[in-house]
């Protein structure tokens, strides 16, 4: 399984994108090493972790080990900024002192992160330089972070042009599998107006579906997995063991769909000598 060319993508979603970590465990689980990673927003960051060299079960434990104080010293809020709620050098400073490598040079795996340049109103591939500035600009909400300044570009998180980065993989993987982590969008029990934050992102999550969906028309990875997600919140980091155990079911069909794509790829002679091994 290892030898094939397989492009991973991972889809933007805040908290959702935390079941990200239980997907990289079945890869791992399944002995399946991806050849390059695409990342939007969160999956911006969770796979930089991993094409940094961390298994899916060491995220998962830093993820556990992150503690409150951890949080508060993350979210350095701008009571008076006129250009976004969180400055987000708190967010960058974590990423500095957690992530292994400081460059993209230095991965394990080849990382493509998506930003949106906010004044030329298109994507913008990152994939040389520092790696943290890269998923800083991809995780900067509007409004929410502070936009980030890279090579004279304005940058704004990735889910406005691209939120499952799958078709910037195409030319360079044979197989692709795309984790869109955007949720079911299935009104929950006692739904009531959403607060301010929540009515930015969900109008955001909004026009990130409505692109997915026209995308998809054309355009389709070989697997494209999308948990349910339900009456998970954009920003209910603090629900991670309640994300990571909603999605076993997800994961189990996810290894069912790799192994029968697998074996629909091989060629005969590849089938014919696995046989005989067996």
């Amino acid at each position: 399984m290892s030898e094939k060319r397989i492009g991973l993508a991972l889809g933007g979603g805040g908290a959702r994108g935390l079941c990200h970590i239980a997907f990289l465990e079945a890869l791992d689980e399944m002995g399946i090493r991806v050849s390059m990673i695409s990342g939007t927003s969160i999956g911006s960051l969770i796979g930089a972790f991993y094409a940094s060299g961390f298994s899916g079960s060491v995220i998962r434990e830093r993820l556990n080990s992150i503690r409150f104080k951890d949080i508060i010293e993350m979210v350095d809020l701008k009571l008076f900024g006129t250009k976004s709620l969180v400055k987000g050098q708190g967010v960058k400073e974590f990423l500095q002192k957690n992530l292994p490598v400081h460059t993209f040079d230095e991965l394990k795996i080849p990382l493509k992160i998506v930003a949106t340049d906010f004044w030329a109103q298109k994507q913008v591939i990152l994939e040389k330089g520092d790696l943290a500035s890269a998923v800083m600009a991809s995780i900067c909400i509007p409004a929410v972070f502070e936009p980030v300044l890279i090579d004279r570009h304005i940058l704004v998180d990735g889910g406005i042009a691209n939120n499952v980065p799958f078709d910037i993989l195409k030319e360079h993987n044979r197989i692709i599998v795309a984790i869109d982590v955007a949720g079911s969008g299935e009104v929950p029990e006692g739904a009531k107006k959403p607060h301010i934050v929540e009515n930015l992102m969900l109008s955001f999550e909004i026009l990130q579906k409505a692109l997915l969906d026209e995308k998809l028309k054309y355009n389709r990875p070989d697997i494209l997995v999308k948990p349910s997600l339900k009456d998970i919140g954009i920003l209910e980091f603090h629900k991670s063991k309640e994300i990571l155990a909603s999605v076993e079911n997800d994961v189990i069909q996810f290894k069912r769909d790799l192994e029968d794509l697998f074996k629909a790829k091989e060629s005969p002679k590849t089938f014919w000598q696995r046989l005989r091994n067996s």
